[in-house]
């Protein structure tokens, strides 16, 4: 499998304890519209285990990035992470989880175009207010005038998170990283 070019420099980012809080806490009520034009309840995700990777920025071709991305910890590498989670999209099915979902806060309409350029089989979901940061407490940081989530990826078990990826890194690998998670939660249920 080849993934995007990230290059090797990149600073990682540190665990700042900022997703501690977390694991056994149940997802909010929040209703947020998603790449195939329907609405996603993530308290109602359905049975089974939910992968929902959330990410800071995807760039777009011909579009800059913020000033001084590739020198913020963690910032670098959201395409690289969705190709991941693309090319272990059926690994992680057969693994265990019922659904995986990407979420930023960047809109539906961008988000579509994501979808389609990269042949993703699994929706993104939209937080442009930032809502699920607002409710969890989750980590953010600010870059080109924008505030953006902190990369992270929630095990959701019903309705209750069950495990945090924090932080992530490398991006490119980290599908790899929760297919591996699921199989030892497998063997040890």
């Amino acid at each position: 499998m080849t993934y995007p070019y990230v290059p090797e420099e990149l600073p990682v980012p540190d665990d700042d304890g900022a997703a501690g809080h977390l694991p056994g806490t149940p997802m909010p009520p929040l209703i947020l519209p998603g790449t195939a034009g329907e609405s996603v309840r993530l308290d109602a995700l359905g049975a089974g285990r939910t992968v929902l990777y959330v990410y800071p920025l995807t760039g777009r071709p011909g579009t800059d990035l913020p000033d001084g991305w590739a020198a913020i910890p963690g910032a670098r590498g959201c395409t690289p992470e969705a190709c991941g989670f693309r090319d272990h999209h059926d690994d992680l099915l057969a693994a265990g989880a019922a659904r995986v979902f990407g979420l930023s806060s960047q809109d539906t309409g961008y988000q579509r175009e994501v979808v389609q350029r990269l042949g993703l089989p699994f929706q993104m979901l939209a937080d442009p207010a930032m809502r699920l940061a607002s409710e969890l407490g989750l980590p953010t940081f600010s870059a080109g005038g924008m505030t953006l989530y902190k990369r992270l990826t929630f095990i959701i078990s019903g309705s209750i998170i069950e495990h945090v990826f924090y932080p992530v890194f490398p991006p490119g690998e980290h599908a790899q990283e929760v297919l591996s998670w699921l199989g030892n939660a497998n063997r040890s249920s």
